[in-house]
């Protein structure tokens, strides 16, 4: 089986776009006999609706505008528009959906995302391309690390997998031609950045 064939799945499995889906859904798989199932179902669509429906809502109307012409490629351009509307959508995940009192954890996960899309949308205006795939994965590895930690549960396979899927993710940029060496680690910084700084704050 050639790998190099199979290397640009993993930019559509690991999409930025779903990374936030992965981290509540694990979340709620671990922590779920603390919340009514009333109050998931809510979250789940609140998440779903913010993060992954409007988003793929906005991409559709940026394609049809000629703003954006790729779901995995984006030139430094067509990014601007796109991430600020990750940044808005995702401030109003954390200032009006996900709240610090009851779902602490998933609050700060939305709040490092949120700074991460800042800092990603600055580093775009100064005319820099740091991985969107690399930020989104490397934001749910800490996040995960971190709740094995919280909950004193040793997700010691899953967090091997997601470094190994941190690696197959990069070589698939890297294969499609879509970023360099530094791009790919300027995203891991970016993203994981936030995550480890919050630990403080709900670890």
């Amino acid at each position: 089986m050639d790998l190099k064939k199979i290397l640009p799945v993993f930019s559509y499995i690991f999409h930025p776009i779903f990374v936030s889906i992965y981290g509540t859904l694990f979340f709620f798989l671990i922590a779920n006999s603390f919340f009514y199932n009333s109050q998931i179902i809510v979250t789940l669509i609140q998440v779903t609706i913010l993060t992954l429906l409007l988003p793929l809502s906005m991409y559709f109307l940026f394609r049809s505008l000629g703003i954006v012409s790729s779901f995995t490629e984006a030139s430094i351009s067509e990014r601007k528009m796109p991430i600020a509307v990750q940044a808005i959508l995702l401030f109003v995940l954390i200032k009006f959906s996900v709240s610090r009192d009851t779902v602490s954890e998933l609050y700060f996960f939305f709040l490092g995302g949120f700074l991460s899309s800042v800092i990603v949308l600055a580093s775009v205006i100064l005319k820099f391309k740091a991985s969107l795939h690399m930020i989104g994965i490397s934001a749910l590895t800490c996040f995960i690390f971190g709740l094995s930690m919280y909950y004193q549960m040793p997700f010691v396979n899953l967090i091997a997998f997601c470094i190994v899927c941190i690696g197959l993710v990069a070589s698939s940029r890297l294969y499609m031609k879509a970023h360099t060496y530094t791009e790919l680690i300027a995203g891991i910084i970016i993203g994981a950045g936030p995550q480890v700084f919050l630990y403080q704050y709900w670890l």
